[in-house]
């Protein structure tokens, strides 16, 4: 099995890590971007059935939170999963 490293896809709102061909996900949208305090709400954490357990969707989250630390944003989560590493 081959797993590649997470990537960011600013384009489409999303980090992915790719399985075999199998897209695992985090999808975030923006918050007030163009303001003094812009932020990101994370809203959905997806790893195909048969690849999880495997530590992929801690590893999108962690990239996704460190991504928007270092840009200064505001964070939420939508996403119950999120929610767990915002505590």
């Amino acid at each position: 099995m081959s797993t590649s490293p997470v990537e960011h896809h600013p384009q489409r709102h999303c980090f992915t890590v790719d399985t075999d061909g199998r897209e695992s996900i985090l999808q975030y949208r923006l918050l007030a971007p163009e303001s003094d305090n812009p932020g990101v709400d994370f809203t959905r954490t997806y790893v195909p059935g048969e690849l999880r357990g495997q530590g992929i969707a801690e590893a999108l989250v962690r990239q996704g939170l460190t991504w928007a630390r270092a840009e200064g944003m505001r964070i939420q989560a939508s996403c119950w999963y999120v929610q767990k590493f915002l505590r």
